[in-house]
């Protein structure tokens, strides 16, 4: 028996032999960085209501989107880094 493929299954098909995959640079340091995403995520949150300018507020979306993530998940991600010392100020 054949099998079929899905729709989407021939869409990555077409892409992979199309050669649009690229190697990323520093897997391992990508695959740690994602584990640590999922890892965050199954820890348990508490909601806070937090006023902010909002031109601040447009940029930390601007950034947030260049990151990938939310915005609440970004904010979430630098309170992390700082309560951590993770998150150092540059000069």
């Amino acid at each position: 028996m054949k099998y079929k493929m899905s729709k989407e299954e021939k869409e990555l098909m077409t892409s992979i032999e199309n050669e649009e995959w690229v190697e990323i640079d520093n897997f391992a340091a990508e695959k740690l960085k994602y584990e640590q995403y999922a890892a965050n995520a199954l820890e348990s949150f508490k909601k806070i209501d937090v006023e902010i300018l909002e031109r601040d507020l447009t940029e930390l979306q601007r950034r947030s989107i260049e990151e990938g993530i939310t915005y609440k998940t970004f904010i979430a991600s630098i309170l992390h880094k700082f309560i951590t010392g993770k998150l150092v100020e540059q000069n």
